[in-house]
């Protein structure tokens, strides 16, 4: 009886120390598909991970101009993280970039700003629920709450992310 509980904690301890030595794996590439409504973390060339989202109230096309309600197309990174957000998390995408100003400005319109993916006000969670996603935001890419919670842990400042149409 004793060399099995002595066999059973070095098997025990072995498995912890396997677990300790593990390192979490981040994604290095998020690719958003506005006409899929699909949000994709990848390591590498590998899927980690596929969600459903909604984006704004205008969502075809490129974003042209401050308060468009679409969602702006390209490459761009994770420029910050905001773990208070108004909408339960938020990653912020770094839109405008320098080509995304001077088109505004050869329009004179503003190119607007605060681009993120994030959560949900509760209330749509029910909806949600039943598998109905309407397109809410102001430009932005929304999951469920615990969408982006599994996203935020996942994503790093500095990640880079592609908008495709």
């Amino acid at each position: 009886m004793r060399a099995l509980i002595v066999t059973l904690c070095l098997l025990l301890s072995s498995v912890a120390a396997q677990g300790a030595t593990q390192t979490k794996t981040f994604a290095d590439l998020i690719v958003v598909e506005k006409a899929k409504r699909s949000l994709t973390l990848f390591v590498g060339k590998t899927p980690i991970k596929t969600y459903r989202i909604v984006l704004g109230g205008n969502p075809l096309g490129d974003k042209e101009q401050e308060g468009d309600s679409r969602t702006p197309e390209g490459r761009y990174i994770i420029d910050a993280k905001n773990p208070n957000s108004s909408f339960h998390l938020s990653l912020h995408i770094s839109y405008p970039d320098k080509k995304d100003r001077a088109a505004a400005r050869r329009k004179h319109v503003a190119p607007g700003g605060a681009i993120m993916i994030h959560g949900s006000p509760d209330y749509l969670s029910a909806l949600y629920a039943t598998g109905v996603y309407p397109d809410w935001t102001a430009g932005c890419v929304a999951v469920s709450n615990a969408e982006i919670e599994e996203i935020f842990a996942s994503v790093r400042i500095g990640t880079r992310i592609v908008i495709k149409p």
